[in-house]
């Protein structure tokens, strides 16, 4: 059976236009618009905007991080999925930050409070999981394991996390302890283990190299990607890849709204059976 599955860092629910010149102190306190020729910085709740390029995208499993709590499900209603979320960190006192966010986005921006969310939109979730793989500082990590029944009888293991940003040696140990476990957890089965793990082939490739001999990861983007998409027990049809910038935005009264302030990557692969 073959399924396409997408990677993305949602930037906690906000736009992220091209120009550096659009992010004024202005927009940030009174949530004014910034224009240019092209593109539009809004200070405002996005969830709608996410909702709509996510429904129109080609996928079957959707891992996102830095999903604002709020978002998921919302976000699975309208993509027609099951979900499974995992708190991730800064969720302390979350009515109070969630009624800022709502308020004002890009002032309390991570702020708010970030989970990682799984969709699935073929086949059915057997199994959750949620696994902490960072504790201390400088911040919480956990990540989403997620079984699914496919739609051909067999089954699929997913593991969605984002690891430690600015910080590769401890990015390293996050990705490779999550490795280690999500291999444990699966068994035998497929695994598709992905998210934002913040190392970069170019830069970090003791690590990419680990993952391959170690735990039989392969299928990392380009060079200087830090979203990947790796498997274990599965054939690759299309190899992962980043989506264009313009792929990511929405058309707004005449300019373009672009979504986080990641690109999404995009593979197609295919499990065992016919």
């Amino acid at each position: 059976m073959e399924f396409t599955a997408v990677s993305w860092n949602l930037f906690h629910g906000r736009d992220f236009p091209p120009d550096p010149a659009l992010f004024t102190w202005r927009s940030r306190l009174l949530r004014s618009e910034e224009r240019n020729t092209t593109h539009v910085q809004v200070n405002r709740e996005l969830a709608t905007e996410f909702a709509e390029l996510l429904v129109g995208a080609e996928w079957d499993l959707a891992l996102l991080q830095e999903c604002p709590p709020r978002f998921a499900a919302p976000l699975a209603a309208a993509c027609g999925a099951e979900a499974h979320r995992v708190l991730t960190s800064r969720n302390s006192l979350s009515p109070l930050r969630t009624l800022i966010a709502r308020h004002n986005p890009d002032l309390i921006a991570s702020g708010e409070g970030g989970s990682n969310l799984t969709l699935l939109r073929s086949g059915r979730i057997a199994e959750r999981r949620e696994l902490t793989i960072h504790t201390g500082r400088p911040e919480r990590r956990a990540m989403a394991l997620t079984r699914v029944d496919l739609d051909d009888g067999t089954d699929l293991c997913i593991a969605n996390l984002h690891a430690t940003n600015d910080r590769p040696d401890l990015a390293t140990g996050d990705v490779l302890r999550a490795a280690e476990a999500a291999i444990e957890w699966a068994g035998g089965s497929p695994l598709l283990f992905g998210g934002d793990l913040n190392l970069r082939p170019a830069e970090d490739p003791g690590a990419f190299e680990a993952l391959r001999e170690r735990f039989g990861l392969d299928g990392q983007t380009q060079p200087d990607a830090i979203d990947h998409l790796l498997t274990r027990n599965l054939e690759i049809i299309e190899a992962p890849r980043s989506w264009l910038p313009e792929q990511r935005e929405l058309a707004r009264q005449g300019l373009r709204l672009r979504l986080s302030d990641h690109a999404p990557v995009q593979a197609r692969f295919k499990t065992g059976r016919p």
